[in-house]
């Protein structure tokens, strides 16, 4: 009997022994925890971010050097220095740190300095000089200067045409631009980036990467089309877009090089080709086309049914002059819009026709607040959609537009048609 309770005893002591062991493994395990976090948060508060904010005003670029400095916008006061001296007279300049607790920067007023030679300058003197220093030459000169060097030159486009006869591919390789102009004022730099298409069934499409300010941007992107035939190579044409990008509106147009491939021998390899990119050539009619639109008003369902008939002579929106319209209908109550719809597209046509009805319910009783605008729009796949004309109609409207609007609303469930002019979008 002796032996049984003295193992007894020592069973009984066990649950007290696991329990000091794990209360100890607890009290060791969130304190290793904390101690872990607190290195994590330390160790976060004192690095440096690896990569560039984004902008918060346009043009301004914010690299910091350390979060915890006083000075987290800019760079030293050296560098400043020489950004003002390399800032041009007529860009804006932004001193981020004399703003105010709103954000806003102080209203400065230019004061004229006269100084004591303008004084003692006579009349006389002042028109002797005035007419010696200006002269029709001279005006000439800086017109000219000012206006054909800055726009004509928009730098050079580098690429490369290839014929790949084993796979039967056409090959274009983008390699670089040099002389951009800049088309961000306040950076004066640009974010340039070139689209191309073969014309001129505009089948096949591509785009370069975007290249952050720089005005000699390097490309280096090879493109490989497959299915055209060597035969077929002598009627196509090249059209290189060069643009800017722009985060917070439409990307900016640079200008534009055409290449007609006739005559081109891809034979024999390899062919390096340079052309200075030149103007944009937008082929604009001389209006914007026109509209046929039906309405009727439902005064007791309080609905307005629209009916987007036809388009003609819509002007050409590209170097081809084939344009693949389509029309986008908002409705608008007191400025505000409340509804849109939008046709289907109609391809490579000037003169397009639509036969689509929409039906708008309208909020309030009459159309006095209503107005509805019809926006014709050019499709691409590659790029933003342009805008070939705009046609607003309500009781504002002038033309028109404000003709048609007063007769569905003096003859309501009567259909009444119309042709309108398209304005620039």
């Amino acid at each position: 009997m002796a032996p049984i309770a003295a193992s007894r005893q020592h069973f009984d002591e066990i649950p007290t022994v696991v329990g000091l062991f794990s209360a100890f493994g607890l009290v060791f395990s969130v304190s290793l925890f904390d101690w872990i976090c607190c290195q994590r948060k330390s160790s976060k508060s004192n690095k440096t971010p690896p990569y560039e904010f984004v902008h918060i005003l346009k043009g301004v670029d914010i690299y910091p050097e350390n979060l915890n400095s006083k000075k987290k916008f800019g760079a030293d006061d050296k560098s400043e220095a020489k950004n003002k001296l390399a800032m041009p007279k007529n860009s804006l300049h932004l001193d981020l740190e004399k703003r105010d607790l709103n954000g806003n920067f102080p209203k400065t007023t230019s004061k004229m300095q006269s100084s004591p030679n303008l004084e003692n300058v006579s009349p006389k003197q002042f028109s002797e000089r005035k007419k010696d220093s200006v002269s029709p030459d001279s005006l000439k000169s800086i017109t000219s200067l000012s206006s054909e060097e800055k726009q004509d030159k928009l730098g050079i486009l580098f690429f490369s045409l290839e014929y790949n006869f084993e796979k039967k591919a056409f090959v274009v390789n983008i390699k670089e631009a040099r002389g951009l102009p800049a088309m961000d004022e306040q950076s004066m730099t640009s974010d340039p980036y070139i689209k191309m298409t073969i014309l001129p069934e505009k089948k096949h499409k591509v785009k370069t990467r975007v290249l952050r300010k720089t005005l000699d941007p390097a490309f280096d992107e090879t493109f490989t089309f497959y299915g055209i035939p060597y035969s077929q190579i002598q009627d196509l044409t090249l059209h290189f877009m060069i643009l800017s990008f722009d985060r917070f509106s439409r990307d900016d147009v640079i200008g534009e090089v055409l290449i007609p491939l006739e005559g081109t021998e891809l034979s024999e390899g390899r062919m390096q080709m340079d052309r200075e990119i030149i103007k944009r050539n937008v082929r604009k009619s001389s209006g914007r086309g026109e509209l046929l639109i039906s309405l009727c008003y439902q005064s007791t369902t309080n609905t307005l049914t629209v009916v987007v008939l036809k388009a003609r002579h819509l002007p050409k929106s590209d170097v081809s002059g084939l344009s693949d319209p389509y029309v986008k209908v908002n409705l608008y109550h007191a400025k505000k819009r409340i509804s849109k719809k939008k046709t289907h597209v109609k391809k490579c046509t000037p003169n397009a026709v639509f036969n689509e009805l929409f039906v708008f319910d309208i909020p309030c009783e009459g159309l006095d607040d209503i107005s509805i605008e019809f926006l014709v729009l050019d499709s691409d796949r590659g790029s933003r959609n342009e805008v070939i004309g705009r046609l607003t109609l309500g009781s504002s409207a002038e033309g028109t537009g404000g003709e048609h609007w007063k007769e569905i609303c003096e003859y309501p469930r009567r259909q009444i048609a119309k042709w309108h002019m398209l304005c620039d979008g």
